[in-house]
């Protein structure tokens, strides 16, 4: 789980998002490790948002072309 978050693609930062909440939801850690986890979940949701976000965009702008023409 060290890889930096920026450099992951969306689909495997959503594959480490949904290992993060099955380990939090095992609770077989400690709270310090469970504050750690959490943060990273946060770090990984606001990057997966970015792309979705952008994907988003893409969309509008190519719809808004088609409909220009």
């Amino acid at each position: 789980m060290s890889k930096d978050i920026s450099k992951l693609s969306y689909e495997e930062a959503r594959e480490e998002l949904q290992q993060v909440v099955v380990e939090l939801e095992q609770q077989n850690v400690t709270l310090e490790a469970s504050m750690a986890l959490w943060e990273r979940g946060e770090a990984l949701a606001k990057h997966c948002e970015e792309f979705l976000t952008g994907a988003r965009k893409k969309l509008e702008q190519a719809q808004q072309e088609r409909e220009d023409k």
